[in-house]
C-alpha cells in the first residue's frame, strides 16, 4: 500500500501533536449520567479510574441523539456508556468480526461477548454488526466512529489493507463526523513493529494512516498518558496492565 514516508510523517506529526494536546475537558450531563448508569457491571466500574471514560468521551464530543459505530468493542466496556450517552433517540452499531472457523475452543465469540448488552432492554439502541474486517459498512452515515485499544489489531488481520479500511471509515461518516482512536503507545518511531507482540502502536503511524484517508486532525489528548510506562512491555503484562501509556486522537471528516 502507498504510504507517506514514515520518517517524514514522524517529524511532521510530532510538531502537530505538540500543538494540539487538550487537557481534561468538563463533563457534559449526558456523559456523566452514562458513566453513573446503575446497569454497568461492577467489573467495568472498577476500571473507570484507569480508563477515565467520562473524560475520554467528553473529549470525543459524544452528544445525545448521535449515531456511533464502535469498532471492536470487546466485552462492551464503552458500548454501555455510549448507549446511555446518546440516549434513546441515538444509535450504537457495535462492529465485530465473525469468529474464525479455526479459532481455539477457549477463544470467545465476538458476538457472544456482547450478548449481556444486547439482551438488556436498557441498551435497546445497540445493534451488533458482524462483518469481516476488510472495510467498515454501516446502514447509514454515522456521526462518530470510535475505537478504544484496538486500532493496532487492524495491523494483525491477515491481508487487511489499512488504507482501504480507513477510507471506508471516512466514507461511513457524515460530513464533519469524527473518528476517535484510543490505543496503547509504542516507542516513538516504531511504527507498526509492536502491534502483534506488545499490542502497541506508534501514534505517529496512526496519524499518518488516518490522514491519508482524507481526515484532518481535530486534537489529541494526554488524558491516558503514563510517563512511567517504558512502552517495552506487553500490554497484558501484570506490571503495566490497565496502566499503559495511551493516546487519544481525534480526526474530522471535512464538511
Amino acid at each position: 500500500m502507498n504510504r507517506i514516508p514514515f520518517v517524514l510523517a514522524v517529524s511532521v506529526f510530532a510538531g502537530l501533536a505538540a500543538t494540539s494536546l487538550v487537557g481534561a475537558p468538563s463533563i457534559p450531563a449526558n456523559i456523566a449520567a452514562a458513566v453513573a448508569d446503575s446497569h454497568r457491571p461492577d467489573t467495568d466500574q472498577q476500571r473507570d479510574a484507569d480508563r477515565k471514560p467520562a473524560e475520554t468521551l467528553a473529549f470525543a464530543g459524544i452528544k445525545r441523539d448521535e449515531t456511533i459505530a464502535e469498532l471492536l468493542p470487546g466485552a462492551g466496556y464503552f458500548t454501555r456508556i455510549l448507549s446511555k450517552a446518546v440516549g434513546s433517540k441515538g444509535k450504537i452499531f457495535a462492529v465485530v468480526p465473525p469468529r474464525p472457523p479455526n479459532s481455539p475452543a477457549d477463544r470467545p465469540d465476538p458476538v457472544a461477548r456482547l450478548k449481556a448488552i444486547t439482551d438488556d432492554p436498557s441498551y435497546a439502541n445497540v445493534t451488533v454488526l458482524e462483518q469481516p474486517l476488510a472495510v467498515l459498512s454501516v446502514p447509514a452515515p454515522v456521526d462518530v466512529v470510535f475505537t478504544a485499544q484496538n486500532y493496532h489489531d487492524l495491523h494483525n488481520v491477515p491481508n487487511l489493507d489499512i488504507a482501504a479500511f480507513n477510507k471506508s471509515v471516512f466514507d461511513s461518516l457524515k460530513p464533519g463526523g469524527l473518528y476517535i482512536v484510543v490505543d496503547h503507545s509504542a516507542e516513538a518511531g516504531s511504527g507498526a513493529r509492536d502491534t502483534s507482540t506488545l499490542h502497541r502502536i506508534d501514534q505517529a503511524m496512526v496519524r499518518q494512516e488516518v490522514m491519508a484517508a482524507g481526515f484532518v486532525p481535530a486534537g489529541s489528548s494526554a488524558l491516558l498518558a503514563n510517563a512511567a510506562d517504558a512502552r517495552t512491555a506487553k500490554v497484558f503484562d501484570p506490571s503495566i496492565r490497565g496502566k499503559t501509556d495511551q493516546f487519544i486522537l481525534r480526526f474530522r471528516k471535512p464538511k
